[in-house]
């Protein structure tokens, strides 16, 4: 697997950031979707990865600055035709890694609160992740369940 910075001009990503956005909105009540669009994902605090296996697009996940010792994940997603390879782990801890790089103390995250995103939840708990008050600009949610690791 080959995870790079991605500058979202391919039709590959620009797919699966729309698909994510389409299933954000089919389980999410739409004051509750937090998912970026591709125009708030290319801003300055925001930079993209997207991970490859061979020449197939296989996920993506996002790094957004909240302040500068703050870093928030965002647009984690894997390609329906990559569930279960390890896709989702990998793009975590690369995220992980460079939020530590980047000199960050704490990296948080907005997930759903519904069944749906118990495999998220799950994943972010193996990594060490728990639960937290909302951060930054959110506010309580019961659609909304907010996570947080300090680096």
């Amino acid at each position: 697997m080959k995870i790079i910075i991605d500058d979202l001009s391919g039709a590959a990503i620009q797919h699966l950031i729309a698909s994510h956005l389409v299933s954000m909105n089919e389980t999410s009540p739409p004051e509750s979707v937090h998912a970026l669009g591709i125009d708030k994902l290319r801003g300055e605090d925001v930079t993209v990865w997207s991970a490859w296996i061979e020449e197939s697009l296989a996920g993506c996940g996002a790094l957004k600055e909240l302040d500068p010792t703050h870093g928030e994940i965002k647009s984690m997603k894997t390609d329906p035709g990559h569930l279960r390879k390890g896709v989702a782990g990998a793009l975590l801890s690369h995220i992980i890694q460079e939020a530590k790089n980047r000199g960050y103390l704490r990296l948080s995250l907005e997930t759903g609160s519904m069944d749906a995103f118990r495999p998220a939840q799950l994943l972010y708990e193996r990594a060490g992740f728990h639960y937290c008050p909302p951060f930054g600009a959110y506010t309580d949610d019961p659609n909304s369940r907010f996570m947080t690791l300090e680096l």
